[in-house]
């Protein structure tokens, strides 16, 4: 059995540059560089533009690995190319959010603000409505920092109060019931 993800081919766009090392891909391109871990077991085949994901054999942890270093490539292609964007909106009466240089400043009810700090290679701004985007190479980098910020005030199922993403629809509960 062969991984559908897996056996589907990467192509490799103008401006890319790919290097296969034993046991590591790095990814170059006009945003930055990525580099990703190559298990035992997968094999990378850059032919003309075009780069060929193998498994070696069939065992399941092969298998396994086959469509998600496929998929981890791919998203570093995109990554260094067109890079990846999470936008978040603060829904809340005197919620609001700030940057002040490379930090992110929130009022979001506490008796202090609360400030995030922006990782290297992640990039935040700021817009009207209360609305603010995370932008990054890394794929899993920008989801995981949008997460963290996200976990500082959940939206509520009762008003939907919080930090949620632009996308995201919260499912609302009824209040009490009146006598």
């Amino acid at each position: 059995m062969v991984s559908r993800i897996g056996k589907a081919p990467i192509s490799i766009v103008d401006g890319v540059e790919v290097n296969i090392s034993k046991g590591s891909i790095s990814v170059k391109g006009p945003k930055g560089e990525l580099s990703q871990s190559v298990p035992d077991g997968i094999t990378l085949k850059l032919d003309n533009g075009i780069l060929e994901v193998k498994a070696r054999d069939n065992e399941r942890q092969t298998r396994s690995n086959h469509g998600l270093i496929r998929s981890l490539i791919q998203n570093m292609v995109i990554g260094v190319t067109q890079g990846y964007t999470k936008t978040l909106e603060i829904v809340g009466t005197g919620y609001r959010v700030n940057l002040k240089g490379t930090t992110l400043e929130f009022a979001l009810g506490f008796s202090h603000p609360v400030n995030i700090e922006a990782p290297e290679g992640i990039t935040f701004a700021v817009g009207e409505d209360n609305q603010f985007s995370v932008s990054g190479i890394s794929k899993q980098q920008v989801g995981e920092v949008s997460a963290n910020i996200r976990k500082l005030r959940p939206p509520e199922p009762y008003k939907g109060k919080g930090i949620k993403y632009i996308d995201e629809h919260i499912i609302r509960k009824a209040g009490k019931a009146g006598k």
